[in-house]
């Protein structure tokens, strides 16, 4: 995994706190995310850990704080949760962290006391990396609209629809609007280090004046938005899908029902998804930006009743490739990347001249919005748990 250190060991398998068979929906394991499922475990051993409830982050802390000499985690086992996992700590441990698929974690869960030999090679150092910034020189500077795609991908593939797609998308939108006089100023933002835990978006919004904030009257993300067997999805403002993670902040609603607007007048339907700090909205929606925007799914699974409306096909995943080799150009489906650029460009003419943009004139008081930072309280990436 990401962030993972470097070792080479031969100890004794040990499974921590599991549940197999898998719970009927994901996060029903809560395997490591307690110091309390390390009672009884015995220093130098392997930990076995599943995936669901924590971050990987404190799964691997808790098992190294245990006196693991490794840690082996496997996915959850429900629908688009038994593929081997890529995951992404967020932050440096010194012990060995490897991800597996559902099915070899159950393999070992059923081999008690085998003896396991775990190698890592790793490199750990600190780097710079850059986001891209353009302003328009037109609009009201104390009106922005703002919206951003991310830059970099995964060591295992080239990124062309994670997140090439919306930074394509972006960046034609802005060599189209750059030269046209608009009320709102427009900001568009290529983010870096997103597959490593928001680090671009997460420092450009915490290194901004409160004032600087202020201005910026909301964002919109576009992380993947042209998967292979696609769902036209758009961020959920108003939480009124009842499920997962709450509500954006104020005027997130009205920009769900912007999108919303677009795909019935195409007669398209849509869906949608979670504000659940997956990508770089989630350092925006923390400090109460309204914020919205499109994705055409992961490596979740497409259910029956989506196919029946985006057409693909149902039980495979949006997109087979994610995070893999064959995520390049030819992973582009061309009508959801044609569809999804177009609401894309209507989001931004729409609020470029818009006099009325959504949430308060007055944002409330950053004590005001514990609640909606909640819905970005697990922000290290796609890949974290």
């Amino acid at each position: 995994m990401s962030y993972s250190g470097s070792g080479d060991v031969t100890a004794t398998l040990q499974s921590v706190d599991l549940v197999l068979p898998p719970g009927p929906t994901p996060s029903t394991s809560n395997s490591g995310c307690e110091a309390g499922d390390f009672v009884g475990f015995v220093p130098g051993n392997i930990a076995l850990l599943q995936r669901g409830t924590c971050n990987f982050i404190v799964k691997a802390q808790n098992a190294q704080a245990a006196g693991a000499v490794a840690v082996i985690i496997f996915n959850e086992g429900q629908p688009g949760r038994t593929a081997t996992l890529q995951g992404n700590l967020g932050e440096p441990v010194s012990i060995p962290v490897v991800g597996t698929s559902f099915d070899v974690g159950n393999e070992l869960a059923g081999m008690p006391g085998a003896v396991m030999h775990v190698k890592t090679d790793t490199v750990s150092d600190i780097r710079t990396t850059w986001n891209v910034i353009a302003d328009s020189k037109w609009g009201d500077p104390g009106k922005v609209v703002m919206s951003g795609a991310h830059l970099d991908s995964v060591p295992a593939g080239p990124g062309i629809n994670d997140d090439g797609s919306g930074t394509a998308a972006e960046l034609a939108l802005a060599e189209a609007l750059g030269r046209i006089p608009t009320r709102n100023h427009l900001r568009f933002a290529w983010w870096s280090a997103e597959e490593l835990g928001l680090l671009g978006s997460e420092f450009y919004v915490a290194n901004l004046p409160a004032a600087e904030q202020a201005k910026i009257k909301l964002y919109l993300n576009y992380d993947m938005v042209a998967s292979p067997n696609y769902a036209f999805k758009i961020y959920d403002g108003d939480n009124s899908d009842g499920v997962g993670a709450p509500a954006g902040p104020p005027g997130s609603d009205e920009i769900e029902k912007l999108f919303e607007t677009y795909f019935d007048a195409l007669h398209q339907g849509h869906s949608g998804t979670d504000f659940d700090g997956r990508s770089d909205y989630g350092p925006f929606i923390e400090v109460g930006i309204p914020a919205g925007g499109l994705f055409t799914g992961a490596e979740g699974i497409k259910t029956p009743e989506e196919a029946a409306i985006f057409g693909g096909t149902a039980g495979v995943a949006y997109d087979h490739c994610y995070h893999q080799a064959c995520d390049t150009i030819a992973n582009i489906n061309d009508k959801a990347l044609t569809v999804n650029t177009g609401a894309i460009a209507t989001a931004a003419v729409v609020y470029a001249y818009s006099r009325d943009l959504p949430g308060p004139d007055v944002r409330p008081a950053t004590a005001a919005r514990a609640a909606t930072a909640q819905a970005a309280n697990e922000i290290h990436g796609l890949d974290n748990r």
